[in-house]
């Protein structure tokens, strides 16, 4: 299935609705960070579109509710086929887009895929019960049905995984899905969902549409209030988060929700500090560090610090900024300005850099900034509580566990962290103490597959993505009673 139309600034980016390529009348330019050039336009959503979207979803769920475990499997086998055999493409969509490096783009993609293998054979695990009753003359069934139409919304840091992940579970518990997906990257997402249609998936079960950002709040509010739309998953900021959540609230609609973090990683005196400065070092610039995991803080014991020091700038030298390589990309200018004026406000009130230069040479573009690394942050310094979003990360000196967990765990978010230790025993003390969604051992933050739950605490969200506890978040119980 291919976009009607050519590459370059006159091709426009459809929707996918009801199995049909959809472009509008409106549309906007969508521009490459990496290079500051319009690459195509899309199509932009009015309420219309949303409409139609809807009536499609709304429409195929009363068959696809009914189509069983086998058939949705092997339709999302061919799927991964599809993935697979067009990797190159989907690939391109997404550096053009986004301005991602290709390895990260390929893991995007090798991450879905295997996201449509796990769930295929996860499908059959959704089943009822059969309890006791208090009356010997009643029985009782407890089925678990699909909610109906869902809405899923998910960004453009790691849109084959997260774009995937928003739809594929609900559409593998016997839902239908609107994906409405990113601004910033409309053909990734169209992509994204040709690949179903191209495997077989029947039209209507997943429709695609994004807008110009000028229309988020009508659009996102249209389709939250929809009658039809019965569950919401969000992936995104905490600040956009608590919009949806008020929204979904107002509506009396259930909303599943993985949002900001600011994570640490905690490096103790016995480590293997050449694995910890590695995995540091791609927990926190892994994507120029525009990832809801990646790690915003380095709490390093008193003991180790000069030598784990030396070791974190050589990893960063060495994986991120070789001689000649080109600064990392932020998806926005202003994006780059937001990270200048937390580390400026830093060190204007005492803090230091250990690595990087705030005021370096000018950059290709105004998109793009190398990897800094603050120490000597104060609570009084706006990085301290601020995720960043981008290539920096503080470093703080610590002593005993209760100074590295009160560190840890002062902060609004709560999504995932790291412990660098030989001593299983004290990471899994520190894994009962640090309040977030998943807390891993000797490996860096950024952590998300498959086979686990993911989610958050705190302003993280809550809920759960992946595994089979993220197939159940798409399924309600019925209790059906009768008489003997």
């Amino acid at each position: 299935m291919t976009a009607n139309g050519s590459d370059g600034e006159g091709f426009t980016v459809p929707f996918l609705i009801n199995g049909q390529n959809v472009q509008t009348k409106d549309s906007f330019d969508v521009t490459s960070p990496a290079t500051g050039k319009v690459v195509h336009r899309s199509s932009s959503a009015t309420e219309a579109e949303v409409q139609e979207a809807v009536d499609a979803a709304a429409q195929a769920f009363k068959t696809w509710k009914k189509t069983t475990p086998q058939q949705r499997r092997n339709i999302f086998l061919k799927v991964a086929d599809n993935m697979e055999s067009r990797k190159a493409e989907l690939a391109k969509y997404m550096m053009d887009e986004t301005g991602c490096p290709q390895q990260w783009a390929d893991f995007n993609l090798m991450t879905a895929k295997d996201f449509l293998y796990d769930v295929g054979g996860r499908i059959s695990s959704i089943e009822g019960s059969y309890p006791a009753t208090n009356s010997p003359e009643t029985g009782a069934i407890v089925l678990r049905e699909p909610f109906g139409v869902v809405l899923a919304i998910a960004p453009w840091n790691a849109p084959y995984i997260l774009g995937m992940r928003s739809v594929l579970y609900p559409i593998a518990a016997g839902n239908t899905a609107i994906l409405k997906g990113s601004e910033a990257c409309p053909r990734t997402m169209w992509g994204l969902c040709s690949v179903f249609q191209e495997g077989g998936l029947p039209a209507g079960v997943l429709n695609m549409l994004v807008h110009e950002p000028a229309n988020a709040p009508a659009i996102t509010r249209s389709l939250i209030t929809n009658p039809e739309i019965k569950k919401i998953n969000f992936t995104g900021s905490t600040a956009v988060g608590r919009i949806i959540g008020r929204l979904a609230g107002e509506a009396l609609k259930p909303v599943l929700q993985e949002l900001g973090g600011k994570a640490s990683a905690i490096v103790w005196e016995d480590a293997d500090l050449d694995n910890a400065a590695v995995q540091c070092a791609l927990g926190a610039f892994l994507n120029s560090g525009q990832i809801c995991m990646s790690t915003e803080r380095i709490l390093v014991h008193k003991k180790v610090r000069p030598e784990f020091e030396k070791k974190l700038v050589g990893a960063i030298d060495h994986i991120f900024n070789g001689e000649g390589s080109d600064a990392p990309v932020l998806i926005t200018a202003a994006a780059v300005d937001k990270i200048k004026k937390l580390v400026d406000d830093a060190l204007s009130k005492g803090a230091n850099l250990l690595y990087g230069n705030l005021n370096g040479p000018e950059e290709k573009t105004k998109t793009r900034i190398r990897p800094m690394v603050v120490t000597g942050i104060k609570e009084n310094m706006d990085l301290y509580q601020t995720e960043s979003f981008g290539p920096t990360v503080s470093l703080f000196e610590i002593e005993t566990e209760e100074e590295a967990l009160r560190i840890a765990n002062d902060t609004e978010y709560g999504l995932t962290s790291a412990v660098f230790t030989e001593d299983l025993r004290r990471g899994l003390r520190f894994a009962n103490e640090i309040e977030t969604g998943a807390v891993h051992i000797n490996s860096m933050t950024v952590h998300d597959e498959s086979m686990l739950p993911h989610g958050g605490a705190k302003a993280s969200g809550y809920g759960r993505f992946n595994a089979s506890t993220g197939l159940n978040e798409w399924v309600r119980t019925k209790t059906v009673t009768f008489k003997f």
